[in-house]
């Protein structure tokens, strides 16, 4: 997973402030269309949104190039790629 830039924390990501475009080839997915059983299968990372203060997982999308989601309050959204020499963490913060 990448970060904004060389001199920012890997765990701080970029929220998109246009129009959302998906990362990856799959459209995006609501928390509401992803049932209890697969959400328990499926791999998120914890996302801190400062711009409302609080805590989402956002899930792995099926092709398995990126995180996606947004935040359940002000609906900003954000992807985290997924690449080679991308980190292990696991919890990150969006602003």
């Amino acid at each position: 997973m990448s970060s904004m830039s060389s001199k920012t924390p890997d765990y701080i990501v970029d929220i998109k402030n246009g129009p959302w475009e998906p990362c990856g080839q799959e459209s995006q997915i609501t928390q509401g269309q992803i049932s209890a059983q697969q959400a328990g299968k499926r791999p998120y990372i914890s996302i801190l949104f400062d711009c409302c203060g609080v805590y989402q997982r956002i899930y792995r999308n099926r092709t398995a190039t990126a995180y996606e989601g947004c935040c359940p309050r002000c609906l900003r959204q954000v992807c985290v790629r997924i690449g080679e020499g991308g980190t292990s963490q696991r919890f990150f913060r969006a602003r």
